[in-house]
């Protein structure tokens, strides 16, 4: 935060209007230094003073949208559980033998 600094000048108060100053009446001039007696109307020029400054502080607020995306992405495990059920068979072999007996003729 900016702050002026305090001069001497800032404890005084300045007046723009007629101050009365002391009076040379034989030369028809004003001196304002020191007050003049009352009965003495003498004007000064006014004085220009160094600008004041003034800081204002102002909040200014702003709603900034934002937008956010959201993707999903869904994972199927196909998990394949296999069993194993025994399926029984069996063959049969027929072997044949032809046995002669002594024969006799031809």
């Amino acid at each position: 935060m900016l702050k002026n600094k305090e001069v001497a000048r800032d404890s005084y108060q300045m007046n723009y209007q007629a101050t009365a100053g002391s009076c040379d009446m034989d030369m028809n001039a004003c001196n304002c230094m020191p007050p003049c007696p009352p009965p003495c109307e003498c004007m000064c020029q006014p004085i220009c003073e160094c600008p004041q400054n003034q800081v204002c502080h102002r909040v200014i607020n702003y709603n900034v949208p934002h937008i956010m995306p959201y993707h999903t992405t869904v994972v199927n495990h196909h998990v394949y559980n296999h069993t194993y059920t025994p399926v029984y068979s069996y063959s049969e072999v027929d072997e044949v033998e032809n046995v002669y007996s002594n024969r006799c003729c031809r």
